[in-house]
């Protein structure tokens, strides 16, 4: 079964059990600053799983593209992807367990649909805790449509428990679905929870029972839903009987142009098939997953460039590490383009934004590989500088002009190589360890258990970044669309008056690239090619402040897309809902397709201002701004 096979027939399978099928939501997430990407089916109907009216409906389906950045580091095994489509059927306060376990069961098994026998299928359940029961509900369903119950398994919270999709929101206890493969069991214990491969989780069912709160407390929530979640990719490879997701119809072409870029050197089916598992099999897997990934990025229709904050940091650590397992397989020439291409080529009938962002993509691949090369070359220079510096065998501190991120002393390094060095080569310049230890290999003899310690207190070094940055990042993406303030409602509404007010003052080619919203200021990011004059940010300060003291109503009213064109209302985010959306207006000001929520009239606002204006990325202007 091909991909385009499979998303075809769970369409045609949920819509013959009364869903409406929806398009897939943009990657980037439209006013939630709890996430930084969109990381499954349910994020982007977060407002509607906590009671606001869909207007598709109760009963919905669709295919949504999504990525998870939690783990990047760990990409190249062969299931794991940092970009992957999520299948997903949602009741909104409609049909409960009974029926989302049955129609799971039926579309899995039918012969009509996927026709997996009963017996590769384990299930997995929730055990209970002290936040919430066990789901002795769930195990009984199971059973009854055919499970036996020795391969219905009870976990914690850990296993058996989904969301929220940011720090709060929607969540509860889930029942996954296994593929049971023809590997041997890893021992008489062998079952889901085990990592061997035995068993492959292809779907996820999540009984949507509570929302958390910031304080980390589980209510009930009013409107119980479910949320169902099966990958594209690993449900094919497991169909087609693939030993991964890189053997499909998604992955294959692009794995194949990367063995022509080696120069047809590496069979990748050949290598998986005798069990060479050695570092080529893994760079080809990081290389195929990190540019497939950034494509999906960068050709969104809210694309984002790589930078250094933010979605635009994510997308340039997935070239770059894409650019170092490239060299480390043999890849000398400029290469990301050309996979960003396949992968266009490949995705672009299903996803079209792909096309219609072509050149934005491939030409930020072309600048984001020479600026790194140009990197590499630096980081190689001031390794060999610092140890040229050390083959002196000097007892004081060498001046050395490149060295200032070292130790906080400005011009001058120790001596001594240390894991600690060579993470403060990597955290400043991008010089990743493996190419540091390669370059100190070739300049002197050094033993496996002095590249041992380096690696370790590298690590070691990472590892309090990656907390320091998780603990920034909490604190930073507080909230969401689950528990969205009255200010952050307040921002929410503010946007739209930004962005008719730049249209006045700028031009008709003024478009939404982006936003993001908390308690304190809004974000809006917006084409534009130049910076904004002084006089421009006074204009628009006066318009916006004028539609605030005059207590405009800010009304919203369910139409069709092709209505709300008719009317002139703007957005990028229409297609998210289907047929039908929601327009919001100001009176006789704005008018914009939006999910909201808003405020009911402008005069609660306050005062606006604009603390910032400043590029985001080519073509691209950002504006910070507060409410006073």
């Amino acid at each position: 079964m091909t991909s385009k096979e499979l998303r075809e027939k769970y369409i045609e399978f949920f819509k013959s059990k009364g869903h409406t099928a929806i398009p897939s939501a943009s990657l980037i997430p439209e006013n939630d600053p709890s996430v930084l990407f969109t990381t499954a089916g349910m994020h982007p109907l977060v407002p509607f799983l906590m009671g606001e009216k869909h207007p598709a409906g109760k009963k919905l389906v669709n295919f949504q593209k999504c990525i998870r950045t939690g783990d990047i580091d760990e990409v190249g095994n062969q299931w794991h992807l940092t970009f992957f489509e999520m299948l997903g059927n949602w009741s909104l306060g409609d049909y409960g367990k009974k029926e989302a376990i049955e129609y799971s069961f039926e579309f899995l098994t039918d012969k009509k649909w996927l026709g997996i026998p009963v017996e590769k299928l384990a299930v997995t359940v929730f055990a209970g805790d002290n936040d919430a029961p066990e789901d002795s509900e769930a195990y009984k369903i199971w059973q009854a449509v055919g499970i036996p119950k020795e391969r219905i398994y009870k976990y914690n919270k850990q296993e058996n428990w989904w969301g929220p999709a940011g720090i709060t929101g929607p969540c509860g206890p889930d029942s996954e679905m296994f593929y049971i493969t023809d590997k041997p069991a890893c021992g008489p214990k062998c079952q889901p929870s085990c990592s061997c491969g035995k068993y492959v989780e292809i779907w996820n069912n999540v009984f949507m029972q509570y929302n958390k709160t910031v304080d980390g407390k589980y209510e009930v929530l009013k409107q119980k839903n479910i949320d169902t979640g099966m990958g594209v990719e690993r449900v094919v490879a497991v169909l087609n009987g693939d030993a991964d997701n890189y053997q499909t119809d998604l992955f294959l072409p692009i794995i194949k142009t990367i063995d022509e870029l080696v120069g047809g050197d590496m069979d990748y089916c050949k290598l998986v098939k005798l069990d060479m598992w050695e570092e080529n099999v893994r760079s080809m897997r990081i290389i195929a997953d990190h540019l497939r990934a950034a494509t999906f990025i960068m050709g969104d229709d809210l694309g984002i460039a790589p930078n250094n904050l933010d979605q635009g940091y994510v997308v340039r650590k997935l070239i770059r590490r894409a650019i170092r397992h490239g060299r480390m397989i043999g890849i000398q020439d400029n290469f990301t383009d050309k996979i960003g291409k396949m992968v266009i080529d490949l995705m672009s009938d299903v996803y079209p934004e792909l096309e219609k962002n072509k050149k934005f993509v491939l030409d930020n691949f072309i600048a984001e590989e020479e600026k790194f090369t140009r990197t590499l070359q630096k980081g190689l220079k001031i390794l060999n500088t610092q140890m040229e510096a050390n083959d002196m065998n000097l007892t004081h501190k060498v001046k050395m002009k490149d060295m200032s991120p070292v130790d906080n002393i400005p011009g001058f390094t120790p001596l001594k190589l240390s894991g600690r060095w060579l993470f403060n080569i990597y955290q400043t310049f991008g010089f990743p360890l493996e190419l540091s230890l390669e370059e100190i290999s070739r300049m002197r003899k050094i033993d496996k258990f002095e590249i041992i310690k380096l690696t370790d207190d590298f690590n070691q070094e990472m590892k309090k970044h990656q907390d320091l940055s998780r603990t920034a990042a909490a604190g930073k993406f507080k909230g969401g669309l689950g528990e969205m303030s009255e200010q952050a409602i307040k921002y929410h509404t503010t946007t739209h008056l930004l962005q008719q007010a730049l249209k006045q003052v700028l031009g008709d080619h003024i478009a939404q690239k982006g936003s993001n919203i908390t308690d304190e200021r809004l974000r809006f990011d917006f084409s534009h090619p130049d910076k904004m004059t002084e006089e421009q940010k006074a204009e628009v300060t006066k318009i916006i402040n004028e539609q605030i003291s005059q207590n405009l109503p800010v009304t919203m009213e369910e139409m069709t897309v092709g209505e709300a064109k008719q009317v002139g209302a703007i957005g990028l985010f229409g297609d998210k809902y289907g047929e039908r959306v929601k327009v919001y207006s100001i009176n006789g000001f704005s008018k914009e397709i939006c999910g909201g929520p808003h405020v009911e009239r402008t005069g609660i606002l306050g005062k606006f201002r604009i603390k910032k204006e400043e590029a985001s990325s080519a073509g691209v202007r950002r504006i910070k701004a507060v409410l006073e």
